[in-house]
């Protein structure tokens, strides 16, 4: 790692104490770079927001998607303080930044009780042998849809 990445990493770091201290959420931050420039950065919000889903990486790809007007970070390095939950995980590979550099483990995570290892086992569980039941009912208007979306010219593919 060069010099100004140890730097984008430390604004992530910076951007987690910040969040902490201003009681917005756990002590998380995350930045997105091109070509050398923040174009987007967040903290965890998880209690200012009361949004499950306002980790700091998804804060900061909403951030940089919107500075970008793109939904898609090719390009991109994404800094976090902390190595990103499964749900993050997940956004990152639909932003497709070029790479994740990271600080905290997930295991130091689970050691200040973030522990997401629950997440990581459930979902290679089929629906029924989740803590969470997942019930799948077919129905043809929601396969009509996804028939309609598989001939329209005008899809945008992401």
């Amino acid at each position: 790692m060069n010099n100004y990445e140890i730097r984008f990493l430390e604004k992530a770091i910076e951007l987690s104490r910040k969040g902490m201290r201003e009681g917005k959420g756990g002590p998380f931050g995350c930045v997105i770079v091109k070509n050398e420039q923040i174009i987007g950065e967040g903290y965890n919000m998880v209690i200012s927001l009361n949004d499950p889903t306002a980790h700091a990486e998804i804060v900061a790809i909403r951030d940089a998607c919107a500075r970008l007007n793109n939904f898609q970070l090719a390009g991109c390095t994404l800094y976090s303080s902390c190595e990103p939950c499964p749900m993050c995980l997940g956004a990152i590979y639909w932003a497709r930044p070029d790479r994740v550099i990271y600080a905290n483990t997930r295991l130091q995570a689970a050691a200040i009780q973030f522990d997401d290892e629950l997440i990581y086992n459930e979902i290679v569980r089929s629906g029924n042998e989740r803590k969470i039941p997942f019930i799948h009912v077919p129905h043809p208007d929601a396969l009509a849809v996804f028939e309609e979306w598989n001939q329209w010219e005008g899809k945008v593919r992401y």
